[in-house]
């Protein structure tokens, strides 16, 4: 990028052969500056005009349509732009307009805007002059540098062997796969991997986006991808040194991070060459029941499908054995390790976990019971039914706040609900349980439907048969960026967004409706959708969370291939 001369505020194309012009800011009169081919170059000024006559003007009111018979029509209020200081204005050989502001670029789209600014898109938010092309490009200019910007049809299964590229090359540290850290801000040479307190569940879910897309493709590749990260979080377990315990985390020797943790219960193996985490939490759970099942189903062979028996055997008996409590070394419950009846229906510091719990283990015994056919494991399962009204339970599982005290809008706890909803409903013959179930994932989804999430969209449709707003979930991976980049994004000063005063559980700024991905920070899918600011500049995230939804989509027929999307 280089860095804009400071006079120059914007720019337009007169008319065919006339020329580039520009002017210290209109309506001052303005000069040729440099001849051009008006067809092969930009058109940027406050007002432009289309090949029929007609006139896109920027000023105080808004973006108006002037007609050549005088007739005026607003087309979008000042107060429904994003930023109303707007510096420049371009409509680009589409019929698009551009509108540089004090802080980013606005795209008017046939009645639709778009918003880009943060580093994501631009070297500086104040952009002074836009320059569009032929070739779908749009060229930006601010302080610091020029930005270009290029339009191109994507199918969706392109943009998924993207995220698998990325993956591979920065994500991937012993089988497991997360997030990473820059040493530099945006800078993706110098990495490095981050061990993260839910390495099983991040990991659990790359096993089955791996597993759905082997089921899809038949690729040896992805076979290969899921096995690996299979056995990855089956260390997880061998690791503990306790049969049934899995560990949140491992680290080897010849990481950094040996021997110098900041915090966490830090174990030393038997082996010596490696470090365990302790304290694991439900997410963990989660992520190894539902990547075992899927696993299982599409991927393994008979030696893996024994592996897999003895695991879940010795896992579920674990919590089984223990009272549904999920026991540290320390002979302690780890902290959210809870599932047992005494706690979640009659400990009211568990009241809040009640639903999201009894669904959990409820998931998990329904899986245990499918992969080793161990009578047992149906007998557990129908105690907690029975006895406990464990699937009654579920049907409140989706908490939000002024349900009852402590109750909050709690997005990661969605994530694990729907993972949990998937096992359960699969393996769920009963047609009075099944429709206790389907009763409490219609209406968690219906609370979450405005968030166009793909994996609750798809986990939904899987699972109940019912319409899932695929629609809304295609256009959520097409607006995911393919720079996964957890960027500083701001949008609390927009005027176009209409804020949520009651904010977000960690107190966060938030909107009424979720911003759209292309303009939002980075986030796996438990993260806040209506956040409207976020980021640090120093994280890249993996691309399971994009791909695990596209390929069980692909699997259950729910999004067909070739899907095809316009991309940044």
């Amino acid at each position: 990028m280089s860095t804009a001369p400071s006079y120059v505020f914007s720019s337009l194309v007169d008319r065919p052969q006339s020329g580039m012009f520009r002017s210290g800011g209109f309506p001052q009169p303005v000069r040729t500056v440099l001849p051009l081919n008006a067809a092969d170059h930009p058109t940027a000024a406050r007002s432009v005009e289309d090949a029929h006559g007609n006139r896109y003007a920027i000023g105080e009111n808004g973006l108006t349509l002037c007609h050549p018979g005088g007739k005026m029509q607003l087309l979008v209020p000042s107060d429904r732009l994003p930023v109303r200081e707007v510096l420049c204005l371009t409509r680009s050989p589409e019929g698009d307009l551009w509108l540089g502001t004090s802080r980013g670029a606005v795209r008017w789209l046939a009645g639709r805007t778009e918003y880009y600014a943060s580093k994501r898109w631009l070297p500086h938010d104040r952009v002074e002059a836009i320059a569009c092309f032929p070739d779908n490009s749009v060229w930006l200019w601010t302080p610091e540098g020029i930005s270009r910007l290029e339009y191109r049809e994507m199918a969706l299964e392109e943009k998924a062997a993207h995220y698998e590229q990325l993956t591979d090359t920065r994500h991937k540290r012993f089988g497991f796969v997360t997030g990473c850290q820059l040493h530099e801000a945006g800078d993706l040479t110098r990495t490095q991997h981050h061990i993260d307190d839910n390495d099983g569940l991040w990991t659990g879910m790359y096993v089955a986006a791996e597993a759905f897309r082997f089921a899809v493709t038949g690729e040896d590749e992805a076979r290969r991808k899921a096995q690996e990260s299979l056995l990855a979080i089956v260390e997880l377990e061998r690791k503990s040194g306790v049969d049934g315990f899995c560990a949140r985390a491992l680290t080897h020797s010849s990481e950094p991070q040996y021997g110098n943790h900041p915090d966490g219960e830090w174990h030393a193996a038997a082996d010596e060459e490696w470090e365990w985490k302790g304290d694991t939490s439900s997410d963990e759970m989660d992520g190894h029941y539902f990547a075992w099942a899927i696993y299982y189903d599409l991927v393994a062979d008979e030696d893996e499908r024994a592996m897999l028996r003895a695991l879940v055997g010795r896992v579920t008996d674990f919590l089984i054995d223990n009272d549904y409590y999920l026991i540290d070394v320390d002979g302690k419950p780890t902290t959210w390790g809870v599932w047992a009846p005494d706690a979640l229906n009659h400990d009211p510091r568990w009241r809040a976990e009640r639903g999201l719990n009894s669904l959990e283990m409820l998931s998990y015994l329904r899986v245990a019971h499918h992969i080793t056919g161990e009578p047992k494991y149906e007998i557990a399962y129908s105690d907690l039914v029975e006895d406990h009204h464990y699937a009654l339970n579920t049907i409140e599982q989706k908490a939000l706040p002024g349900d009852f005290p402590g109750a909050e809008d709690n997005h990661s706890d969605d994530e694990l609900a729907f993972l949990a909803y998937y096992g359960l409903l699969k393996y769920e013959a009963d047609p009075g349980l099944r429709a206790v179930y389907t009763a409490s994932i219609e209406r968690s989804w219906q609370v979450e439907r405005p968030e166009k999430c793909p994996l609750w969209n798809v986990i939904y449709g899987a699972v109940t048969g019912r319409s899932c707003d695929v629609e809304g979930a295609v256009r959520s991976l097409e607006e995911i960026p393919l720079d996964l980049i957890r960027w500083r994004v701001t949008n609390s000063h927009r005027q176009d967004i209409t804020t949520d005063p009651a904010g977000g559980r960690h107190g966060e700024r938030q909107a009424r409706t979720p911003v759209p991905w292309s303009e939002r920070p980075v986030h796996k899918w438990n993260g806040n959708p209506y956040s409207l600011d976020g980021g640090d500049d120093f994280t890249e995230e993996c691309g399971t969370f994009w791909l695990l939804p596209y390929w069980m989509g692909r699997y259950h027929g729910i999004i067909l291939q070739g899907a095809e999307e316009r991309d940044q």
